[in-house]
């Protein structure tokens, strides 16, 4: 599983623009390398102090282990489907684990309390997999437009997160074509 887990946080921080430092006056988490911004990683050190530079000092070690304890371990993803995982992981960074957690309880059919435990795991078992995957895909892409709808602002990044998106559909549609 941590080969996984592993591979996934690779995944992600390729996505998130790997070890660039960035601080586009249009992106609302301002100052981010690895894709942590600076409010997240001044509340993962537990230090409101921190600035910019400190987040453009931020290691790979430290980005995954980031990673691995905020957006896998916490919220449970680790305990998903090995197919859902890397979506939930994703979903997690890019619209906070609280929403991708919401999402993965909606397309099951639980209560939406944003707390991946063992009544959302056993209704997971109980559906097919592919069938909570796209769901999950449809709500992710739906937020896109939300957020673009209401802050016209962030159009500029919606070409990336369509992409960013459609990613996970393309390789849904590979492995059913192959399996």
């Amino acid at each position: 599983m941590s080969d996984a887990i592993d591979g996934i946080i690779t995944d992600v921080m390729k996505a998130e623009g790997w070890d660039r430092y960035t601080d586009h006056p249009a992106d609302k988490g301002g100052p981010t390398k690895w894709g942590i911004t600076l409010d997240a990683w001044q509340e993962a050190c537990g230090d409101p102090s921190l600035t910019g530079t400190d987040v453009r000092k931020i290691t790979e070690t430290q980005a995954r282990a980031f990673y691995r304890g905020r957006y896998v371990l916490a919220p449970a993803f680790d305990k998903t489907h090995p197919l859902l995982m890397p979506l939930l992981v994703d979903c997690g960074v890019n619209h906070g684990p609280a929403r991708a957690s919401k999402w993965f309880q909606k397309a099951v059919g639980v209560r939406q309390d944003g707390k991946i435990g063992p009544q959302t795991l056993a209704a997971a078992a109980e559906i097919p997999v592919t069938a909570t995957y796209l769901n999950v895909c449809a709500y992710r892409f739906r937020f896109y437009g939300a957020i673009v709808g209401r802050d016209h602002s962030q159009a500029v990044f919606a070409s990336g997160w369509n992409n960013r998106g459609a990613k996970f559909l393309i390789q849904l549609a590979d492995l059913l074509k192959d399996g």
